[in-house]
Formats: structure tokens, sequence, C-alpha cells
């Protein structure tokens, strides 16, 4: 059996990635299983877990769960796997007390021994995009002040972070932590096509032309909100709001600057 996991990293195009995957879900579906987070839910959380202090314990339960997902994979089905779940490296860094996937090497080498082991002769692949450092540094931050009540200025971040942002430094090492082949895909070269950084993916699955042909493209997803939005949502989180309606000011907020970009 062959498999492919897209395993990160965050803000480099894998909930277009995912997207794609399940708005052309019975086309691919003719050639490949696929499984996106929402099919790992409990595996993705255990890889977060995990991700936060590094414990025995929560490596376990990540062994676990990854068990039980791949103990579903029929082994007479001839078509490979395509997996897509950014979570699987750990919670995305700068929150947390986290700058950087220093948990993704271990991860990656689990998931690795835990699939040869539950599927013998297994023809296993990890793929991981990436992003040029400024972009995605100003893409995290960005997804920090949308997603939870952060309030840490968008400079010391970058000062912080700096130093942590070489997502190409990261895959190598989870390389050398794996015997698996780890290719490396920068949003900058497979994010300009029709099929955008999906090719990545489809590439190392030896994806025949007759199906990506057949596959709708669709426009980047989850695209991050402008400065002065992420500036309006930063005085938001450090406003004195109770929760219920700083959630239903930053909704507000958001859907104000979609209807404006919707708008003719």
């Amino acid at each position: 059996m062959r498999m492919v996991v897209h395993a990160g990293f965050h803000k480099t195009g894998t909930t277009s990635i995912q997207h794609m995957l399940r708005r052309n879900g019975r086309k691919i579906a003719r050639y490949y299983r696929v499984l996106t987070r929402r099919q790992m839910l409990a595996t993705c959380e255990a890889a977060r877990a995990f991700s936060l202090g590094q414990s025995t314990a929560d490596l376990g339960l990540f062994t676990f769960e990854l068990a039980q997902l791949f103990e579903t994979l029929d082994p007479a089905d001839p078509r490979p796997v395509l997996i897509s779940a950014e979570d699987l490296s750990g919670h995305m860094p700068g929150r947390f007390g986290l700058t950087g996937y220093d948990a993704a090497p271990r991860l990656m080498a689990t998931l690795e021994e835990v699939a040869q082991a539950c599927l013998p002769g297994l023809d296993l692949h990890l793929v991981f995009t990436t992003r040029a450092a400024a972009p995605w540094l100003r893409s995290t931050y960005a997804q920090h002040v949308r997603a939870i009540r952060f309030t840490e200025a968008h400079d010391t971040y970058l000062a912080r972070m700096a130093e942590h942002a070489d997502l190409s430094a990261w895959a190598a090492r989870i390389d050398a932590a794996t015997s698996a082949p780890v290719t490396i895909a920068p949003l900058e070269t497979h994010g300009a096509g029709r099929l955008g950084p999906l090719t990545a993916l489809l590439d190392v699955a030896g994806a025949p032309a007759a199906l990506r042909d057949r596959l709708t493209p669709l426009p980047p997803a989850n695209p991050s909100f402008p400065d002065h939005v992420i500036a309006e949502m930063l005085a938001l989180n450090r406003s004195d709001m109770d929760h219920d309606d700083w959630v239903a000011a930053k909704k507000q907020l958001m859907e104000a600057w979609r209807a404006q970009i919707a708008a003719p």
C-alpha cells in the first residue's frame, strides 16, 4: 500500500489543499482514499497535546489514536491513501509557549513506526508544504489574533519568532528523524498553478493527468484579513469585554469585511 501524508506546515496552503480534496471527493475517490482532519480529529488532538509538553503519556495517546486510524484502512484496497492534516505536526507555533515545530520529528517518527506496524509493506511518503519566512510570520500572527484572545504586538511577535520561521529547516529535521522519503514543497513554487498547492501531493502520489484534468480548482481558502482589520481585532482582544461580547464583536467585524469585499 502506498500512503502520502501531508502533515504541515500551518499557513502554507493546507486549508486550500483540504478544501480541494473534499470538494473533488468523488472524482478523487476513484483513484485514492482521502483522509483530512475531519476524519482524524482525535489523532490530531493527540498530536497537538504532545507538542505542548512532549510527555510520554501524550505520545502514548498519539500512538493509540494512530493505530486506531490505520487499522480502519483495508490493506486489500488497491487505492493509495492521501492524508492531509497539518495538526499532525502539533500546534501552530507562536502561542502556548511554542516557537517552532520541536515535536514534529518525534511525531512523524511515531507515525511512521505505527503505520509500518499496522500496514506491513507500506510505502510511506511525507510531504511538507513550506512558505517564505516573512509571509508565514505575517499569516501565523493574523491567525492567532483572529482565532484566540491573542494580545501580543506584531513587532514583538516578529522579533520573538523570526529565528524559528525557516520551515525548510524544520522539514529537514523531520527528514533526519524518519526513514520515509520527505518532499518539501514551497508554496511559492506550487501555489500558482491551476490546482494550487494540491499539485505537490498529486505529484508525490503519481496522480495521472486524467484525474488532474477533471479536478475543479478553487480559490485560496482561509486567506488572512488585511492589516487594518487585524489591528481592529487586536484592539478587541485587548479590551475588557466579557467573552460573549468579544466573540460577537469579532464576528461582526469579520462579517463586515467579507461583505465589503463581496460587494460589486
